[in-house]
């Protein structure tokens, strides 16, 4: 359950306020997010679920903020102070001159339980960026996640505190944190600085930090992510994909580069010849979106998650909501595997292990690299199916794409590899053609690779090469009759190279329609 501070730090924050204002506020503080005092305005209450409302029937006065300010610290190069011992962040508002104006008296509460819904990524060791917009509740979790990891999984924490939020004004850091240790920043801009002098001075297993939005902050914590430290951060940002508009901070989940493809790869691919990847590995693993105060989604793996973001497709993370009655956590939505990625398609499962002993790289031209895995596993080959030609020690061409003088000729002769060709994307022919590579007798050891692979693995295999076949012919093409649950995989697998389906017949024959993309040649008049 969730369980929040007592009301002695409540009672430090109503103090700072005139007393008509704290009276008004009496026990309605359920819920208070942050009370606002401009200068010959009224002052307002802000709620977290509720409408504003007004405290008092007279404009705050200079002498109401001169007597607020005197009791709270200092206000830092943001224009951010607080109150000391507590959590409350009180942020001015200045004029032309530096004369404060305005506060913004925001409620801090040191809240446990919040991090139930997160506690097995929390225990990855993995680096977790947190996403969403203001007011959700992040910054209570990197409190609660520094307490847990320091006190009750015996990490060295370090807290990056740039405006003393995390743990609270003053030197001595709120008990909220733990054991954490916590660096304060002097100044906004030294704020990459300090992340650096945490790792190189103060041996920590894991680094917190709030509000990266700088260029030099990202490299910051790329470089803590290098060197082995988990890092835990928020970022500007309501969603992972929004990170990817964002020049400053896209470096914190790989960066972007453009890439222009070969004429024969933009065709295998689908896609025009100037195309964005992920430039690096992400400096974050998991990506945490708050969607409301109850309701996250997780992007477990944020390197497979960009790529299908660049390339257009939808993605599905897991989503997870705690019943904030019982506490009870569920997860209302899976994370969808992987479908594809830059090497073409690809299949659900794809954590296959390899043969021992590598015999034979092979590159597969326009064949589906997912199945040549199946093969190699299925019968233990010694061999390993290799993301670039030039690593290769053989090439497996599907035979639509290696008629006579097709580039991929010329291209093998000069790196001196052989071009084996397959008739068709199908476990038979490549178990074959992988045989004879290996120069193996193809009647010794063969097994019934295609009974090892269940319904759905087929149907899916199927409909990525329709897909394929698709968008080079620009013709609809019909796939074998399925049942309901498996056809609405294939729908969702077609959707995410920006096709259409539609399902047609009557069952036992209902079955899918692939069509090719609106306003082809070859789909006009089409129904």
């Amino acid at each position: 359950m969730i369980k929040k501070q007592n009301s002695e730090d409540l009672s430090c924050f109503l103090e700072i306020l005139p007393k008509d204002i704290s009276a008004e506020l009496g026990e309605n503080t359920e819920g208070l997010y942050e009370v606002v005092m401009d200068l010959g305005r009224l002052p307002e209450a802000r709620y977290q679920n509720k409408n504003a409302v007004k405290l008092s029937d007279k404009v705050i006065t200079q002498a109401d903020l001169d007597a607020a300010i005197k009791q709270i610290g200092e206000f830092s190069g943001d224009n951010r102070a607080g109150i000391e011992r507590t959590l409350h962040r009180i942020s001015c508002i200045r004029n032309r001159t530096g004369k404060i104006i305005g506060l913004t008296c925001r409620v801090g509460r040191a809240i446990t339980g919040t991090i139930t819904i997160i506690r097995d990524l929390v225990e990855s060791s993995k680096s977790i960026l947190i996403l969403g917009p203001p007011g959700v509740g992040k910054t209570t979790k990197l409190r609660e996640m520094a307490r847990v990891l320091s006190d009750e999984l015996n990490k060295r924490v370090v807290v990056i505190d740039t405006s003393n939020e995390i743990a609270g004004d003053g030197d001595v850091p709120h008990p909220a944190i733990g054991n954490a240790r916590r660096m304060q920043v002097p100044h906004p801009d030294q704020q990459h600085a300090v992340m650096i002098e945490a790792v190189e001075n103060h041996t920590p297993e894991v680094i917190i930090i709030d509000e990266i939005g700088t260029e030099e902050e990202a490299r910051a914590a790329r470089t803590i992510a290098e060197r082995g430290v988990m890092l835990i951060g928020t970022a500007h940002g309501n969603a992972l994909d929004n990170l990817l508009k964002n020049p400053v901070l896209v470096d914190l989940v790989g960066g972007i580069e453009t890439v222009t493809l070969g004429d024969d790869e933009a065709r295998r691919r689908g896609t025009q010849k100037t195309v964005l990847e992920r430039a690096s590995s992400p400096t974050f693993e998991i990506c945490v979106e708050i969607l409301d105060r109850s309701t996250l989604a997780v992007h477990r793996n944020v390197g497979e998650a960009v790529d299908q973001l660049l390339r257009g497709w939808k993605i599905h993370p897991e989503i997870r909501k705690r019943d904030d009655d019982t506490g009870e956590v569920s997860v209302v939505q899976n994370q969808e595997p992987i479908a594809a990625n830059a090497e073409g398609l690809q299949p659900i499962a794809s954590d296959w292990a390899g043969p021992r002993e590598t015999q034979l790289k092979v590159y597969p031209y326009a064949v589906s690299k997912g199945l040549l895995e199946r093969v190699v596993k299925t019968l233990q080959l010694p061999v390993e199916v290799v993301k670039s030609i030039d690593e290769a020690d053989a090439i497996v061409a599907l035979k639509s794409y290696a008629r006579a003088g097709a580039k991929i000729y010329s291209l093998a002769e000069a790196r001196q590899i052989p071009v084996y060709v397959v008739k068709s994307n199908n476990l038979p022919q490549i178990q074959k053609i992988l045989r004879e590579a290996l120069q193996m007798d193809s009647d010794v050891g063969a097994v019934d690779i295609e009974g090892d692979i269940d319904e759905t693995e087929v149907a899916l295999e199927e409909a990525r090469q329709a897909i394929t076949k698709v968008m080079d012919r620009l013709e609809p093409i019909e796939l074998a009759p399925r049942r309901a649950y498996i056809r609405r995989l294939q729908h969702q697998l077609v959707e995410r190279f920006n096709l259409t389906s539609r399902s047609i017949g009557d069952e036992p024959m209902r079955r899918l329609r692939i069509l090719p993309p609106a306003g082809s040649q070859k789909n006009v008049g089409y129904i």
